[in-house]
């Protein structure tokens, strides 16, 4: 055990940089037992400093109002169950009125579910769509790439694909969403989960990959969904090599797929709030995304 990363966990818990069920997972995946992560938890004593930890950020204090409308949209934080019971939360935009409307679901990059994800959220909603931000590191986000470095390497993948399809769940019981199927769209981190899940799930209409790691050619022929991938020519992380040898794959398996890579763009590329941000590509595949779900989910 990481006695360590023990204590570190516990110093988180009693700042308020981790949620309950966060600390449980972690302390239950470095402690071995669940039994003694519950006893390190009734244990802390929260305490309250003065001023938060400045890396690592509970999500903003407005998303955990009910939903409301505004501007043509109803939005806010929601509660639904995993499969196993316990309570997963996701920021949920939808146009105002019955609908029914097309559901997606949005997933998060690295930093989390940050406002610029919510705002992503919110656009989808004004374009016709309910949709659905699942939050996958349970309440913390970050700004700081070495914390977002550790969330990433902390999230047990397959156990987001699970909640990610208890996302699928929810909004296709929501009276307002049309149809039995659902999209995804994912940037980054979220992207490469968007391809994990069209392995999993074949409630899937469409899939939107935004710079996520590509399947490896022999998984092609297991996509359950239709896939559009969105890259970046200049992608330190991704080569197009890769990105083209997934297209090439799925192709020859018989899904249906189309491949962008855009020339003289970075990784998150579509991101507004950071450097690599590239205007015209992002305004291209926005685009391309909406018409890519238009045409392949159910509408009212």
């Amino acid at each position: 055990m990481d006695r360590v990363y023990v204590m570190q966990l516990v110093r988180s818990f009693q700042v308020g940089e981790l949620s309950r069920r966060t600390f449980l997972k972690r302390a239950t995946a470095t402690m071995g037992s669940a039994v003694a992560a519950n006893m390190l938890l009734a244990a802390c004593q929260p305490i309250r400093p003065e001023t938060p930890p400045p890396v690592v950020e509970e999500a903003a204090a407005d998303a955990g109002a009910a939903l409301s409308s505004a501007e043509g949209i109803i939005a806010g934080t929601v509660e639904y169950p995993d499969a196993d019971g316990e309570t997963l939360t996701g920021h949920l935009a939808q146009p105002e009125g019955d609908g029914p409307f097309p559901a997606i679901l949005v997933i998060q990059e690295w930093w989390g579910l940050d406002n610029h994800i919510r705002d992503v959220t919110n656009r989808f909603a004004h374009e016709g769509f309910v949709a659905l931000a699942p939050d996958l590191y349970h309440g913390v986000s970050t700004t700081e790439p070495d914390e977002a470095r550790k969330l990433v390497m902390e999230l047990d993948m397959e156990e987001a694909v699970r909640e990610i399809r208890s996302g699928f769940d929810y909004v296709l019981a929501l009276d307002s969403v049309a149809g039995d199927t659902v999209g995804i769209v994912g940037f980054c981190m979220g992207g490469r989960l968007v391809l994990a899940t069209s392995l999993a799930d074949d409630r899937l209409g469409a899939a939107v990959a935004f710079y996520g790691t590509p399947l490896a050619p022999e998984e092609a022929a297991g996509v359950h969904a239709p896939i559009l991938g969105i890259y970046g020519e200049n992608d330190g992380g991704i080569p197009v090599d890769s990105v083209l040898a997934m297209g090439d794959a799925l192709t020859d398996a018989g899904i249906e797929n189309e491949i962008h890579v855009y020339e003289g763009a970075e990784h998150a590329f579509f991101n507004d709030t950071r450097p690599s941000y590239h205007a015209d590509a992002s305004a291209d595949a926005w685009a391309k995304t909406l018409a890519w779900f238009r045409e392949r989910l159910p509408s009212a």
